[in-house]
Protein backbone atom coordinates (compact mmCIF):
# COMPACT_ATOMS: atom_id res chain seq x y z
CA UNK A 1 0.00 0.00 0.00
CA UNK A 2 1.76 3.27 -0.90
CA UNK A 3 0.30 5.96 1.96
CA UNK A 4 -0.51 8.89 -0.16
CA UNK A 5 -3.44 10.67 -2.11
CA UNK A 6 -0.87 12.56 -4.13
CA UNK A 7 -1.26 11.25 -8.03
CA UNK A 8 1.99 12.47 -9.05
CA UNK A 9 3.93 10.66 -6.51
CA UNK A 10 1.90 7.60 -7.33
CA UNK A 11 2.68 8.28 -11.31
CA UNK A 12 6.78 8.46 -9.95
CA UNK A 13 6.71 5.44 -8.52
CA UNK A 14 4.42 2.75 -10.76
CA UNK A 15 7.09 4.42 -13.24
CA UNK A 16 9.74 3.16 -11.38
CA UNK A 17 8.48 -0.05 -10.47
CA UNK A 18 8.04 -0.97 -14.61
CA UNK A 19 9.97 -4.23 -14.96
CA UNK A 20 9.84 -5.60 -11.39
CA UNK A 21 7.19 -7.63 -9.56
CA UNK A 22 6.09 -4.94 -7.47
CA UNK A 23 2.18 -3.81 -7.63
CA UNK A 24 0.55 -0.79 -5.46
CA UNK A 25 -2.88 -0.70 -3.92
CA UNK A 26 -4.07 3.02 -3.05
CA UNK A 27 -5.18 4.15 0.15
CA UNK A 28 -8.68 4.18 -1.75
CA UNK A 29 -8.36 0.49 -2.45
CA UNK A 30 -8.21 -0.17 1.47
CA UNK A 31 -10.86 1.75 2.16
CA UNK A 32 -8.64 4.76 4.29
CA UNK A 33 -10.16 8.25 3.60
CA UNK A 34 -9.12 10.13 6.69
CA UNK A 35 -6.58 12.80 6.30
CA UNK A 36 -3.50 12.52 7.94
CA UNK A 37 -1.97 14.86 10.20
CA UNK A 38 1.64 15.29 9.28
CA UNK A 39 2.82 17.22 12.59
CA UNK A 40 6.36 16.02 12.63
CA UNK A 41 9.79 18.36 12.55
CA UNK A 42 11.45 15.96 10.32
CA UNK A 43 10.91 13.72 7.06
CA UNK A 44 11.93 10.71 8.86
CA UNK A 45 9.09 11.97 11.67
CA UNK A 46 6.28 13.09 9.14
CA UNK A 47 6.81 9.45 6.85
CA UNK A 48 6.46 7.08 10.12
CA UNK A 49 3.78 9.26 10.97
CA UNK A 50 1.63 8.36 7.51
CA UNK A 51 2.88 4.58 7.51
CA UNK A 52 1.64 4.23 11.13
CA UNK A 53 -1.60 5.99 10.31
CA UNK A 54 -2.29 3.25 7.24
CA UNK A 55 -1.17 -0.12 9.56
CA UNK A 56 -4.59 -0.72 10.97
CA UNK A 57 -5.82 -0.39 7.48
CA UNK A 58 -4.03 -3.26 6.12
CA UNK A 59 -1.24 -6.27 6.49
CA UNK A 60 0.34 -5.52 3.65
CA UNK A 61 3.60 -3.68 3.36
CA UNK A 62 3.27 -0.07 3.47
CA UNK A 63 5.39 2.22 1.83
CA UNK A 64 5.44 5.51 3.05
CA UNK A 65 7.25 8.88 2.32
CA UNK A 66 7.93 12.57 2.99
CA UNK A 67 9.98 14.98 0.80
CA UNK A 68 10.20 18.77 0.48
CA UNK A 69 12.63 20.83 -0.88
CA UNK A 70 15.02 22.83 1.29
CA UNK A 71 16.27 26.27 -0.26
CA UNK A 72 19.45 27.88 1.22
CA UNK A 73 18.23 31.58 0.68
CA UNK A 74 15.03 31.07 2.99
CA UNK A 75 17.32 29.69 6.20
CA UNK A 76 18.53 26.45 7.45
CA UNK A 77 15.89 23.28 6.02
CA UNK A 78 13.47 25.60 5.02
CA UNK A 79 10.89 25.00 3.97
CA UNK A 80 12.17 21.64 4.18
CA UNK A 81 8.70 19.31 5.80
CA UNK A 82 6.48 22.31 5.20
CA UNK A 83 6.97 22.43 1.73
CA UNK A 84 3.66 21.94 0.94
CA UNK A 85 1.79 24.42 3.65
CA UNK A 86 4.40 27.28 2.34
CA UNK A 87 3.31 26.85 -1.53
CA UNK A 88 -0.55 27.05 0.15
CA UNK A 89 0.60 30.04 2.58
CA UNK A 90 1.66 31.62 -0.37
CA UNK A 91 -1.40 31.57 -2.78
CA UNK A 92 -0.50 28.13 -4.50
CA UNK A 93 2.58 26.38 -6.26
CA UNK A 94 2.49 28.88 -9.40
CA UNK A 95 2.54 32.11 -7.31
CA UNK A 96 4.88 30.35 -4.59
CA UNK A 97 7.57 29.44 -7.72
CA UNK A 98 7.00 32.85 -9.07
CA UNK A 99 7.87 34.69 -6.17
CA UNK A 100 11.02 32.10 -5.48
CA UNK A 101 12.29 32.89 -9.03
CA UNK A 102 12.48 36.79 -7.90
CA UNK A 103 13.44 36.09 -4.56
CA UNK A 104 15.97 33.65 -4.44
CA UNK A 105 17.69 33.09 -7.93
CA UNK A 106 20.43 31.14 -7.94
CA UNK A 107 20.08 29.93 -4.25
CA UNK A 108 21.46 26.77 -3.51
CA UNK A 109 18.97 24.48 -2.86
CA UNK A 110 18.20 20.23 -2.62
CA UNK A 111 15.59 18.01 -2.33
CA UNK A 112 14.62 15.54 0.02
CA UNK A 113 13.22 12.09 0.45
CA UNK A 114 12.39 9.58 3.06
CA UNK A 115 10.66 6.34 2.66
CA UNK A 116 9.47 4.09 5.59
CA UNK A 117 8.27 0.54 5.07
CA UNK A 118 6.34 -0.91 7.70
CA UNK A 119 5.08 -4.38 7.77
CA UNK A 120 8.46 -5.90 5.84
CA UNK A 121 10.75 -6.99 8.92
CA UNK A 122 10.28 -6.11 12.52
CA UNK A 123 11.28 -2.61 12.92
CA UNK A 124 10.60 0.40 10.25
CA UNK A 125 12.99 0.17 7.64
CA UNK A 126 14.27 3.52 6.46
CA UNK A 127 15.50 4.88 3.44
CA UNK A 128 16.55 8.33 1.97
CA UNK A 129 17.44 10.36 -1.23
CA UNK A 130 18.55 13.80 -1.70
CA UNK A 131 19.72 15.38 -5.20
CA UNK A 132 21.35 19.52 -4.77
CA UNK A 133 20.63 22.19 -7.62
CA UNK A 134 19.58 25.81 -7.58
CA UNK A 135 16.96 28.07 -8.32
CA UNK A 136 16.23 28.86 -11.62
CA UNK A 137 15.35 32.85 -12.74
CA UNK A 138 12.86 31.58 -14.71
CA UNK A 139 9.72 28.78 -14.67
CA UNK A 140 10.02 26.36 -17.44
CA UNK A 141 6.66 24.25 -17.38
CA UNK A 142 6.64 20.59 -18.47
CA UNK A 143 7.14 17.37 -17.01
CA UNK A 144 7.01 17.15 -13.17
CA UNK A 145 5.30 19.06 -10.50
CA UNK A 146 5.55 21.31 -7.38
CA UNK A 147 8.67 22.84 -7.67
CA UNK A 148 10.15 21.49 -10.29
CA UNK A 149 9.99 23.81 -12.78
CA UNK A 150 12.05 26.15 -10.67
CA UNK A 151 14.79 23.81 -9.27
CA UNK A 152 18.27 23.41 -11.33
CA UNK A 153 19.95 20.01 -10.58
CA UNK A 154 23.49 19.94 -10.63
CA UNK A 155 24.92 19.55 -13.78
CA UNK A 156 22.15 20.57 -15.62
CA UNK A 157 21.44 23.41 -17.60
CA UNK A 158 17.32 23.27 -17.25
CA UNK A 159 14.68 22.60 -14.79
CA UNK A 160 13.71 19.37 -13.77
CA UNK A 161 10.44 19.82 -15.28
CA UNK A 162 12.23 19.16 -18.69
CA UNK A 163 13.64 15.73 -17.80
CA UNK A 164 11.30 12.75 -18.87
CA UNK A 165 9.83 10.67 -16.35
CA UNK A 166 12.43 8.30 -16.47
CA UNK A 167 15.37 10.79 -16.85
CA UNK A 168 13.75 12.45 -13.79
CA UNK A 169 13.43 9.43 -11.53
CA UNK A 170 17.31 8.37 -12.27
CA UNK A 171 18.25 10.75 -9.88
CA UNK A 172 15.70 12.70 -7.77
CA UNK A 173 15.17 12.34 -4.37
CA UNK A 174 12.35 10.66 -4.48
CA UNK A 175 14.17 8.28 -7.25
CA UNK A 176 17.05 7.44 -5.11
CA UNK A 177 15.26 6.72 -2.27
CA UNK A 178 13.51 3.93 -3.99
CA UNK A 179 16.50 2.55 -5.77
CA UNK A 180 17.83 2.25 -2.36
CA UNK A 181 14.64 0.44 -0.82
CA UNK A 182 14.13 -1.74 -4.15
CA UNK A 183 18.52 -3.06 -3.38
CA UNK A 184 17.57 -3.67 0.01
CA UNK A 185 14.36 -5.89 -0.47
CA UNK A 186 16.14 -7.81 -2.97
CA UNK A 187 19.30 -8.26 -1.33
CA UNK A 188 17.45 -9.58 1.64
CA UNK A 189 15.64 -11.70 -0.90
CA UNK A 190 11.84 -9.61 0.14
CA UNK A 191 11.01 -9.03 -3.26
Amino acid sequence: VIATSNNHKIKEYEEMCKGLNISFKSLKDIGFSEEIIEDGKTFEENSLIKAKAILPYTNLPIMADDSGIEIEALGEHFPGVYSHRYSISNGGQEKTNEMLIKTCPGSNAKFRCVITLLNITKDPLIFKGEFSGHIANKIILGNGFGYDPIFIPNGYSSPVSTLSEIDKNKISHRGLAFKKMISYLVDNMLI
